[in-house]
Protein backbone atom coordinates (compact mmCIF):
# COMPACT_ATOMS: atom_id res chain seq x y z
CA UNK A 1 0.00 0.00 0.00
CA UNK A 2 1.37 3.39 -0.96
CA UNK A 3 1.66 6.22 1.54
CA UNK A 4 -0.80 8.26 -0.59
CA UNK A 5 -3.41 5.50 -0.36
CA UNK A 6 -2.78 5.15 3.38
CA UNK A 7 -3.28 8.90 3.90
CA UNK A 8 -6.55 8.90 1.91
CA UNK A 9 -7.83 5.89 3.87
CA UNK A 10 -6.97 7.71 7.09
CA UNK A 11 -8.96 10.75 5.92
CA UNK A 12 -11.91 8.57 4.92
CA UNK A 13 -11.91 6.66 8.21
CA UNK A 14 -11.93 9.96 10.13
CA UNK A 15 -15.40 10.57 8.71
CA UNK A 16 -16.72 7.33 10.26
CA UNK A 17 -14.41 6.70 13.23
CA UNK A 18 -13.40 3.45 11.52
CA UNK A 19 -12.33 2.12 8.12
CA UNK A 20 -14.50 -0.35 6.23
CA UNK A 21 -14.10 -2.30 2.95
CA UNK A 22 -16.49 -0.02 1.05
CA UNK A 23 -14.42 3.04 1.91
CA UNK A 24 -11.35 1.25 0.54
CA UNK A 25 -13.24 0.47 -2.68
CA UNK A 26 -14.35 4.11 -2.94
CA UNK A 27 -10.84 5.46 -2.51
CA UNK A 28 -9.36 2.92 -4.94
CA UNK A 29 -12.06 3.65 -7.58
CA UNK A 30 -11.59 7.39 -7.20
CA UNK A 31 -7.83 7.09 -7.66
CA UNK A 32 -8.22 4.75 -10.64
CA UNK A 33 -10.67 7.14 -12.29
CA UNK A 34 -8.42 10.15 -11.86
CA UNK A 35 -5.48 8.23 -13.29
CA UNK A 36 -7.45 6.81 -16.24
CA UNK A 37 -8.78 10.22 -17.27
CA UNK A 38 -5.70 12.27 -16.46
CA UNK A 39 -7.48 14.42 -13.88
CA UNK A 40 -5.93 15.73 -10.69
CA UNK A 41 -7.62 15.98 -7.30
CA UNK A 42 -9.39 17.95 -6.15
CA UNK A 43 -11.67 17.78 -9.16
CA UNK A 44 -12.82 21.17 -10.38
CA UNK A 45 -16.20 21.80 -12.04
CA UNK A 46 -14.65 22.74 -15.39
CA UNK A 47 -12.51 19.58 -15.38
CA UNK A 48 -14.40 16.62 -13.96
CA UNK A 49 -17.56 15.10 -12.57
CA UNK A 50 -18.06 12.04 -10.39
CA UNK A 51 -21.32 10.09 -10.24
CA UNK A 52 -21.61 7.53 -7.45
CA UNK A 53 -24.31 4.86 -7.53
CA UNK A 54 -24.93 4.65 -3.79
CA UNK A 55 -24.51 6.77 -0.71
CA UNK A 56 -22.73 6.03 2.56
CA UNK A 57 -19.13 5.15 3.30
CA UNK A 58 -18.36 4.15 -0.30
CA UNK A 59 -19.30 7.64 -1.50
CA UNK A 60 -17.12 9.17 1.21
CA UNK A 61 -14.17 7.11 -0.01
CA UNK A 62 -14.69 8.35 -3.57
CA UNK A 63 -15.08 11.92 -2.32
CA UNK A 64 -11.85 11.80 -0.30
CA UNK A 65 -9.87 10.39 -3.25
CA UNK A 66 -11.20 12.78 -5.88
CA UNK A 67 -11.95 15.90 -3.89
CA UNK A 68 -15.34 15.97 -5.61
CA UNK A 69 -18.18 17.51 -3.61
CA UNK A 70 -21.93 17.92 -4.00
CA UNK A 71 -21.62 21.59 -3.06
CA UNK A 72 -19.13 22.20 -5.87
CA UNK A 73 -21.35 20.34 -8.34
CA UNK A 74 -18.55 17.86 -9.04
CA UNK A 75 -20.17 14.93 -7.20
CA UNK A 76 -23.60 13.47 -7.93
CA UNK A 77 -25.38 10.60 -6.22
CA UNK A 78 -27.56 8.59 -8.56
CA UNK A 79 -28.63 5.88 -6.14
CA UNK A 80 -28.85 2.55 -7.96
CA UNK A 81 -27.77 0.65 -4.84
CA UNK A 82 -24.46 -0.34 -6.45
CA UNK A 83 -20.87 0.03 -5.35
CA UNK A 84 -19.88 1.81 -8.55
CA UNK A 85 -18.79 5.24 -9.74
CA UNK A 86 -18.42 6.97 -13.07
CA UNK A 87 -15.67 9.52 -13.45
CA UNK A 88 -16.09 12.03 -16.28
CA UNK A 89 -13.55 14.28 -17.95
CA UNK A 90 -15.79 17.30 -18.61
CA UNK A 91 -13.37 18.75 -21.18
CA UNK A 92 -13.25 15.64 -23.38
CA UNK A 93 -16.63 14.11 -22.49
CA UNK A 94 -14.97 10.75 -21.78
CA UNK A 95 -16.74 8.82 -19.01
CA UNK A 96 -15.46 5.63 -17.36
CA UNK A 97 -17.55 3.55 -14.95
CA UNK A 98 -15.77 1.59 -12.23
CA UNK A 99 -17.16 -1.29 -10.19
CA UNK A 100 -15.65 -4.14 -8.17
CA UNK A 101 -14.71 -7.31 -10.04
CA UNK A 102 -17.58 -9.83 -9.61
CA UNK A 103 -15.40 -12.22 -7.59
CA UNK A 104 -13.54 -9.57 -5.61
CA UNK A 105 -14.69 -10.91 -2.23
CA UNK A 106 -13.38 -14.39 -2.97
CA UNK A 107 -10.14 -13.01 -4.43
CA UNK A 108 -9.47 -10.80 -1.39
CA UNK A 109 -8.52 -13.86 0.67
CA UNK A 110 -5.45 -14.31 -1.52
CA UNK A 111 -4.18 -10.97 -0.20
CA UNK A 112 -5.11 -11.55 3.46
CA UNK A 113 -4.74 -15.35 3.90
CA UNK A 114 -4.03 -15.21 7.64
CA UNK A 115 -7.27 -13.44 8.50
CA UNK A 116 -10.45 -15.37 9.32
CA UNK A 117 -13.15 -12.69 9.34
CA UNK A 118 -14.67 -11.88 5.94
CA UNK A 119 -14.80 -8.22 6.93
CA UNK A 120 -11.07 -8.00 7.68
CA UNK A 121 -10.16 -10.14 4.67
CA UNK A 122 -11.97 -7.64 2.45
CA UNK A 123 -10.65 -4.63 4.34
CA UNK A 124 -7.01 -5.68 3.98
CA UNK A 125 -7.32 -7.49 0.66
CA UNK A 126 -8.89 -4.50 -1.11
CA UNK A 127 -6.00 -2.31 0.03
CA UNK A 128 -3.32 -4.51 -1.51
CA UNK A 129 -4.99 -6.12 -4.54
CA UNK A 130 -3.70 -4.94 -7.92
CA UNK A 131 -6.13 -2.54 -9.56
CA UNK A 132 -6.95 -4.98 -12.39
CA UNK A 133 -7.95 -7.72 -9.94
CA UNK A 134 -9.96 -5.34 -7.78
CA UNK A 135 -11.85 -3.23 -10.32
CA UNK A 136 -13.75 -3.51 -13.59
CA UNK A 137 -13.96 -0.44 -15.76
CA UNK A 138 -15.77 0.40 -18.95
CA UNK A 139 -16.26 3.48 -21.07
CA UNK A 140 -19.87 4.63 -20.91
CA UNK A 141 -22.11 7.18 -22.60
CA UNK A 142 -23.96 9.36 -20.13
CA UNK A 143 -27.74 9.48 -20.23
CA UNK A 144 -28.86 12.19 -19.88
CA UNK A 145 -25.97 13.81 -21.69
CA UNK A 146 -23.14 15.58 -19.90
CA UNK A 147 -24.54 18.95 -21.04
CA UNK A 148 -27.92 18.08 -19.51
CA UNK A 149 -26.36 16.85 -16.27
CA UNK A 150 -24.22 19.97 -15.86
CA UNK A 151 -26.93 22.34 -17.19
CA UNK A 152 -26.54 26.08 -17.61
CA UNK A 153 -25.90 28.45 -14.71
CA UNK A 154 -28.61 30.84 -13.56
CA UNK A 155 -31.50 29.14 -15.38
CA UNK A 156 -34.59 29.42 -13.21
CA UNK A 157 -38.24 28.66 -13.91
CA UNK A 158 -41.34 28.47 -11.74
CA UNK A 159 -43.28 25.21 -11.43
CA UNK A 160 -46.85 25.53 -12.70
CA UNK A 161 -47.95 23.01 -10.08
CA UNK A 162 -46.43 23.92 -6.72
CA UNK A 163 -45.03 27.34 -7.56
CA UNK A 164 -41.52 26.49 -6.38
CA UNK A 165 -38.45 27.63 -8.26
CA UNK A 166 -36.65 25.02 -10.38
CA UNK A 167 -32.93 25.49 -11.07
CA UNK A 168 -30.37 23.75 -13.25
CA UNK A 169 -32.85 22.96 -16.04
CA UNK A 170 -34.51 20.18 -14.07
CA UNK A 171 -38.03 21.14 -15.15
CA UNK A 172 -40.31 18.84 -17.12
CA UNK A 173 -42.80 19.97 -19.73
CA UNK A 174 -46.14 18.19 -19.55
CA UNK A 175 -48.47 19.49 -22.24
CA UNK A 176 -48.18 23.27 -21.91
CA UNK A 177 -47.24 23.14 -18.22
CA UNK A 178 -43.71 23.51 -16.88
CA UNK A 179 -43.47 21.30 -13.80
CA UNK A 180 -40.89 20.31 -11.24
CA UNK A 181 -40.09 16.60 -11.26
CA UNK A 182 -42.10 16.05 -8.08
CA UNK A 183 -45.27 17.56 -9.57
CA UNK A 184 -44.65 15.53 -12.74
CA UNK A 185 -44.68 12.32 -10.64
CA UNK A 186 -40.92 11.80 -10.86
CA UNK A 187 -39.98 12.90 -7.34
CA UNK A 188 -38.91 10.93 -4.31
CA UNK A 189 -41.99 12.09 -2.37
CA UNK A 190 -45.65 12.82 -2.95
CA UNK A 191 -48.05 15.16 -1.21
Amino acid sequence: MTSHLAELLKQSSARHSHLCPRQVLGVRMGLAGLKALGIEAPIKKQIGLVIVETDGCFADGVQVATGAAVGHRTLRVHDLGKIAATIVNVQTGQAIRFSPQPDVRERAVLYAPDLKSRYYIQLHGYQSMPEGELLCFQKVILQPSLAEIISKPNVRVKCSGCGEEIINERQVKVGNAVLCRACAGMGYYRL
